[in-house]
C-alpha cells in the first residue's frame, strides 16, 4: 500500500518537475549561445566589422563605461580597440555653474585642466581583464601636458609603472575648436620643444602617436595663412622615426573640410618624407563632411582606395552604453564603404590597426624588457638639449 502510494507521488512528481527542468536547460542552453554573440571575436577578428583605433572609455569628467562591460559590448561585430580616457578635466566652477555639474567642456565656462591619474586609471582596469580579453584592447597613454618639458619623463615613469600594458600614447590635443583656449596654463604648440620631446621618446620606446591638431582655425578669414599646416609638416617631418597618426584628419564640429583638403591628405600620402604619418577618419561629424554629397563620397572612397595603407577606422566614442554608438559611426560611412576595393576595406577597417599595433605591442614590450632594470634619469641641475625651431613664411604649395 505503502509503495503504491509512494510511486502515485513519484510519477506525479516528474509529470510536474520534469517537463519544467527540460524547459530551464532548454533555456539555459541558449544563454552560452547568446553571451558567445556578445563578446565573444575569433583571434584573428576575420568576423568583426572594424578594429577601432579612436575610442575613449571616460568623458571629461573622468566617467565612464565599465572596462568588463566595454569588453562585452565588442561582441563579435567589432574585434579590436584602442582604451583610453580623456587627459583633461571640466572643472565645477560654483561661481559659474552653480549647483549644476558640467560633464561637457562646452558646457561650462570654467576652464580645463590636466588630469593624469586618467593613465592609472585605464590601466588598472586593463590589468582586471583576463589574458584573452586584454589581447582585444590596446591601451595609450594620455595624462600629460604637451607644453610640459618634463610631459616625456611622466610617459616613460607610466611605462615603467605599468610594464606590459601600453602601446602608444594619444590622443592628445595640440589645436582644437574651443578646447586649446580652455585649458590652464601654457597653450599646448606644435613648435614648443617639449612636444618635440614627447615625439622622441615615442620613437624610442615604440609608441604609436595619436595626434590631434586641427587643420586650420574655426572660421578663418580668406586672406588668413593657414599657419599650422606648416608647422604640422615640419613637426612631422622632424621626426621621421615615429609612427604618428593624425587624429580626424585635421577635421571638427566647426573646423571644416579646407579647400585642398582632398589635396592635401594627397600629399601627406605621396611625400616619403611623411611615409610615417597615417590619418584615421574617426568620428560621426568626419563621416558626416565624407557622405556630404554623391561628389564627396566619390572622391573620399577615391582617396581610400588609392591609398589604402595610410588610413585607419575609428569611432571616437565616449563612454558609450552600448555598441550602438560604435556601430553608427561605421554604418554612417556605408556609402564610401559600398565603393571599396577589398583591399582598401579590409585595411582602413582592420589591417592598418593590425600592422600598427602590433608593430608597437612587440616594440614597447623590448623596450620595457631592455629598460626595466635601468634607473629612471635624473634631470635636477642638468641642461638638456632641444630642438630648435625656426618660423618660416608659409606656401600652401608645402602640402
Amino acid at each position: 500500500m505503502n509503495s503504491m502510494f509512494q510511486r502515485r507521488r513519484l510519477d506525479k512528481l516528474f509529470r510536474l518537475v520534469i517537463p519544467r527542468l527540460m524547459l530551464a536547460v532548454a533555456l539555459i542552453s541558449l544563454l552560452p549561445q547568446t553571451y558567445a554573440r556578445d563578446s565573444a571575436v575569433d583571434n584573428d577578428g576575420e568576423s568583426a566589422l572594424f578594429h577601432d583605433a579612436h575610442f575613449h572609455l571616460t568623458n571629461y569628467i573622468q566617467e565612464g563605461t565599465d572596462i568588463k562591460d566595454f569588453v562585452n559590448m565588442l561582441g563579435s561585430r567589432i574585434g579590436r580597440s584602442t582604451l583610453f580616457g580623456i587627459p583633461l578635466q571640466q572643472q565645477w566652477s560654483h561661481s559659474n555653474t552653480g549647483d549644476w555639474a558640467p560633464y561637457y567642456y562646452l558646457q561650462s565656462d570654467a576652464p580645463l585642466y590636466y588630469y593624469s591619474f586618467t593613465d592609472a586609471h585605464i590601466a588598472m582596469a586593463y590589468k582586471s581583464l583576463t589574458p584573452e580579453q586584454q589581447k582585444r584592447l590596446d591601451p595609450m597613454i594620455t595624462g600629460f601636458n604637451p607644453a610640459d618639458m618634463y610631459a616625456a619623463d611622466h610617459i616613460r615613469r607610466v611605462l615603467r609603472t605599468f610594464p606590459g600594458v601600453f602601446s602608444g600614447i594619444g590622443e592628445f590635443t595640440i589645436h582644437k575648436e574651443f578646447v586649446s583656449s580652455k585649458i590652464a596654463g601654457e597653450t599646448a604648440s606644435l613648435t614648443n620643444p617639449a612636444l618635440d620631446r614627447i615625439l622622441d621618446f615615442a620613437a624610442e620606446a615604440g609608441l604609436v602617436v595619436i595626434l590631434h591638431n586641427d587643420i586650420d582655425m574655426p572660421f578663418p578669414k580668406p586672406d588668413q595663412e593657414p599657419y599650422m599646416l606648416a608647422q604640422m609638416k615640419e613637426l612631422f617631418q622632424r621626426h621621421p622615426d615615429t609612427t604618428i597618426i593624425w587624429a580626424h584628419i585635421g577635421l571638427g564640429r566647426v573646423v571644416r573640410p579646407h579647400a585642398e583638403q582632398l589635396a592635401i591628405v594627397e600629399k601627406v600620402c605621396t611625400d616619403p618624407s611623411l611615409s610615417h604619418v597615417y590619418m584615421d577618419i574617426s568620428w560621426d561629424e568626419v563621416a558626416k563632411y565624407a557622405t556630404a554629397s554623391p561628389k564627396s563620397i566619390q572622391l573620399t572612397a577615391k582617396v581610400l582606395n588609392r591609398y589604402p595603407d595610410r588610413f585607419l577606422f575609428g569611432t571616437d566614442v565616449v563612454a558609450p552604453k552600448s555598441a550602438d554608438a560604435m556601430i553608427a559611426v561605421y554604418e554612417a560611412y556605408q556609402p564610401v564603404i559600398e565603393l571599396l576595393t577589398p583591399e582598401a576595406k579590409y585595411k582602413v577597417f582592420k589591417g592598418n590597426y593590425e600592422r600598427l599595433f602590433d608593430q608597437a605591442r612587440e616594440k614597447v614590450r623590448a623596450w620595457e624588457k631592455q629598460t626595466w632594470l635601468s634607473p629612471l634619469p635624473l634631470h635636477t641641475g642638468h641642461q638638456h638639449p632641444v630642438r630648435a625651431y625656426r618660423p618660416r613664411h608659409i606656401n600652401n604649395n608645402d602640402w
